[in-house]
């Protein structure tokens, strides 16, 4: 039995982490029974999450448990793309996670109120003279990784424009099609879907949301594919 380690529902969310979310995703689209632990991010071999336990064999970060799962149990997420259409949903994954995540990231650690309300709040169970540290810590943590990475070297109104130049062309890419690639659904569809469900959360504020609940087709495809993953969870239908 596979063991998926993530953060737990959250936000308003299935699960707080999209990179969770995606192997979730992958999961289900392959049929692959799991269970579900809570964990944090130091438990992880690499230091993040998710990572898997299947029957004693670790693997960590999302990429590398696709991996796994279609090499071990002889599935492909992308069955039916031909090469072109392989080669062009590792890109838009690679915009997704790269652009778009560091976007995501700013908007959920570096506005202050959402960083009191969402990651600031990790730490309540800890012991009451350490959490104030401890939130602390981890901000500075992220901001600096956001500073390495390029996204917090930019004004506020800037991260926003370049997070809506990845969903105008992510919306553009998607157009009317039921999934990113066509009919069918394949290994992008749970990296986008992961990602624009954490952006798009009602729980949390942002210009980023607003952006991103300004294209139709995108709410429409959070709505239909959290019906379809996550069935028994309440997310608020944001399409109209």
């Amino acid at each position: 039995m596979i063991t998926v380690y993530g953060a737990g529902a959250q936000l308003g969310l299935p699960e707080l982490s999209p990179f969770v979310t995606k192997t979730e995703a992958q999961l289900k689209m392959a049929g692959l029974a799991y269970r579900k632990q809570q964990s944090a991010p130091q438990a992880s071999p690499k230091g993040q999450l998710p990572f898997i336990d299947d029957d004693g064999e670790v693997v960590a970060d999302s990429t590398f448990i696709r991996a796994h799962i279609e090499r071990k149990y002889g599935i492909d997420l992308d069955a039916g793309l031909d090469a072109r259409e392989r080669a062009q949903a590792w890109a838009i994954e690679r915009m997704v996670e790269n652009h778009l995540g560091g976007a995501f990231a700013y908007s959920r650690f570096l506005i202050p109120e959402n960083f009191e309300k969402g990651p600031g709040r990790w730490f309540d169970q800890a012991p009451e003279e350490k959490r104030a540290e401890l939130r602390a810590d981890l901000l500075q943590r992220v901001t600096e990784a956001l500073r390495i990475n390029g996204v917090a070297r930019h004004a506020p109104e800037e991260v926003v424009e370049l997070g809506d130049r990845s969903l105008k062309a992510l919306s553009l890419l998607v157009g009317d099609k039921p999934h990113a690639m066509g009919e069918n659904p394949c290994g992008l569809d749970a990296t986008a879907f992961g990602m624009l469900a954490g952006v798009m959360t009602p729980a949390l504020e942002s210009p980023l949301r607003r952006r991103a609940l300004g294209y139709a087709n995108l709410v429409a495809y959070v709505d239909r594919l959290m019906r379809r993953f996550y069935p028994e969870h309440h997310w608020p239908a944001l399409a109209t």
